[in-house]
């Protein structure tokens, strides 16, 4: 589906698509948590996440950890992929792709037969979070640079590098200190969260590419790499060039 296509949806707030899911959060996605609920992003990510702030944290009774009774207690914070909902987003070459995911069992959602999916998009605040993600992405560009300057893949099999990064920056318990991961979710941790939005995350991607160019441990880079293109939608392979 492409943002012409038809689409209509309408939430009843019933909650039920609110349990027992894997939400990815992007750096955006957390800052704007944090401001729905009037904390920091440090204390957002002990209170919401689990992988270091890039996954929505569930309870163990399978609910979100911001639901309240049925309702969102974030809502006008809410995620990317909470917004989206029943649409996913694919990303593949710079191209944009939507589809229609499987409704959560006794959802009370009603699909219509009126509008396109640009429409939901624009009732849904979608705008602000996509814009936010590409200025994330033009980080990559950085990550690449300063990986190729970095990583000696004359004595490191590339494969193999990228293999441990990416298990690295995926691994949900057991992995290491990585500054710029932390930095990554923390834009209040560093120092960029006193104005709006756009002003917050100006300052944090220059923040972020200022630490990227002052790393000299590739693995390091790497899972950060890695980290931040899952994060916001893209294939590890599709962001760091790993084939």
């Amino acid at each position: 589906m492409n943002r012409k296509s038809p689409f209509s949806y309408v939430c009843n707030a019933c909650g039920r698509c609110c349990h027992d899911k894997v939400i990815t959060l992007s750096p955006y996605d957390v800052l704007r948590l944090a401001r729905a609920a009037g904390i920091t992003t440090r204390e957002a990510i002990a209170r919401y996440t689990i992988r270091r702030g890039s996954i929505l944290k569930f309870t163990g009774d399978g609910a979100c950890a911001a639901l309240k009774g049925a309702r969102c207690g974030v809502h006008r914070g809410r995620p990317l992929a909470c917004r989206l909902y029943p649409l996913g987003i694919e990303h593949a070459e710079d191209q944009e792709r939507f589809v229609t995911l499987e409704s959560a069992a006794g959802s009370l959602g009603v699909y219509g037969d009126d509008g396109a999916v640009n429409d939901f998009l624009d009732a849904q605040g979608v705008a602000k979070y996509l814009e936010a993600n590409a200025g994330y992405a033009s980080l990559m560009a950085v990550f690449r640079e300063r990986i190729a300057a970095t990583a000696d893949f004359d004595r490191v099999e590339p494969r193999e590098f990228w293999r441990r990064t990416v298990r690295e920056a995926l691994a949900e318990s057991g992995y290491d200190a990585n500054p710029l991961i932390d930095a990554m979710f923390d834009a209040g941790g560093t120092g960029c969260g006193g104005g709006g939005d756009a002003e917050t995350i100006a300052a944090h991607l220059e923040r972020l590419a200022e630490m990227i160019r002052g790393e000299s441990n590739a693995e390091l880079l790497a899972a950060a790499a890695v980290m931040l293109a899952v994060s916001i939608g893209y294939s590890p392979g599709e962001a760091t060039g790993y084939q």
